[in-house]
């Protein structure tokens, strides 16, 4: 049994070209919803279940229980313990992938056709009847109280908490998901059964499946898979103002390279702009080393190895973010040029050949994608939480496409904001001193 899921993982990636994908739409008796690509030549599954909310869902005082909620989803379910489950999960080859973001908790389920109800119902026992037992909270509790104390001494990470705090605050946005020493440390049972209630809920659930699967049979499975969760989870946080203005932070890091995280508000994916702001981006930081900032900073003064920005499209809020790291005695250089780049951007807009190379990456990469059934059940329910409509993945480069010179130059204006573009600057560097925030 196991070498036949090896074999069948490693063909699990060949899929049909993208203009053949036909989502079908399915909609159970209980009225969950669901989108399918049919691919019936390999006797596999891929199934993608999202929860919208994730751990921006924590209350005040318990930061962190959704992640520790979540990694006691296969810890145990129904009359099994956390071996028990393991054991049943390997007996039938099947495969469960449990993580939480901040908008979101993500279920990834692989499995064969032949043993498909009884990999869905083990499935259902870990979401509808986790027994969050104590000695399995301890453990995992432990091994996310070893993962805060390695990021007390990770620039990255450091980098990103100050990052988060300077642009949300007291929004949940502004602290890591899995919370502090503290919180951790406090959590209770209860806070994790509140959790589990909370973010695991019907009226936020998003289905996708791809591989040998038919309408009728998805469609059957769905209500027994979350028809016994509760109908309804916490509400939603608010909306959170970006609360980034101009300057840098610097946060006294012992190492001898520095790193940034910089940026300030940006555009929601559901702005008429969206898309040639999406270009712009790939202009100015997005496009690998065809990218301005690239060039600019890295190929012209060799200040880095790697800058990049990103357009970061969360729930509650948006971001025109990026990070570089650069020796401490040049990373003044390096944020300067930034800046610099930054503006002229704001100003100028992309010329024409580099807007034509930012849709020919765009457009080719897109298909590349598409190649497996895991990797399409993910962009379908991703599709479906962006409010994206079902015909979305054939013509998305239409869109991109249609981004023209003038379009890139007015969101350029619009979107990119010098006046607001905060660096948060975790070492020691040379030449910079702390800003305050207004």
């Amino acid at each position: 049994m196991k070498f036949l899921v090896a074999c069948l993982l490693s063909f699990v990636t060949v899929s049909p070209a993208l203009a053949e994908i036909e989502i079908t739409e399915v909609t159970s008796p209980g009225g969950i919803t669901a989108w399918l690509v049919p691919e019936p030549s390999i006797p596999f599954v891929s199934l993608e279940i999202r929860f919208k909310g994730g751990a921006s869902l924590d209350v005040p005082g318990a930061r962190g229980a959704t992640n520790l909620m979540v990694g006691l989803l296969e810890e145990g379910a129904g009359d099994m313990d956390a071996q028990g489950f393991a054991e049943a999960t390997e007996e039938l080859a099947a495969s469960f992938n449990y993580s939480v973001y901040d908008d979101a908790v993500s279920v990834s389920a692989r499995f064969l056709t032949e043993n498909q109800d009884e990999a869905v119902d083990l499935l259902r026992q870990s979401l509808v009847q986790p027994r969050f037992d104590e000695t399995a909270i301890e453990r995992v509790r432990a091994q996310i109280l070893s993962s805060l104390r390695s990021d007390a001494t990770d620039p990255d990470a450091i980098v990103g908490a100050a990052f988060d705090d300077i642009m949300f605050g007291d929004h949940p946005y502004g602290s890591h998901y899995e919370g502090t020493l503290e919180s951790v440390a406090a959590l209770t049972r209860e806070d994790i059964v509140a959790a589990w209630e909370g973010a695991l809920a019907r009226d936020r659930v998003y289905v996708s499946a791809a591989g040998d699967i038919t309408p009728e049979a998805l469609a059957g499975l769905l209500d027994g898979l979350l028809g016994d969760l509760p109908a309804d989870g916490r509400p939603q946080p608010e909306a959170v103002d970006v609360q980034a203005s101009a300057g840098v932070t610097v946060v006294p890091f012992d190492t001898p390279q520095s790193v940034a995280l910089f940026g300030h508000e940006g555009i929601g994916m559901d702005d008429p702009d969206f898309f040639a702001a999406y270009v712009m981006n790939v202009v100015l930081g997005g496009g690998g080393f065809e990218a301005r900032l690239m060039t600019e900073v890295r190929e012209k003064r060799g200040l880095t190895y790697g800058v990049y920005t990103y357009l970061a499209t969360k729930e509650h809020a948006e971001l025109v973010a990026g990070r570089v790291a650069s020796a401490n005695d040049r990373v003044a250089e390096a944020i300067q040029v930034i800046t610099d780049e930054w503006a002229r951007m704001a100003e100028e807009g992309v010329t024409q050949d580099e807007l034509d190379q930012a849709k020919t990456y765009l457009t080719g990469s897109y298909p590349l994608r598409f190649d497996g059934n895991g990797p399409i059940a993910d962009i379908l329910v991703g599709m479906q939480m962006d409010d994206f409509p079902i015909d979305y993945a054939t013509t998305r480069n239409e869109k991109v496409e249609a981004v023209t010179l003038e379009d890139v130059k007015r969101v350029a204006k619009r979107v990119l904001k010098p006046e607001a573009l905060r660096f948060v600057v975790v070492g020691q560097p040379e030449g910079l001193d702390s800003t305050p925030v207004q």
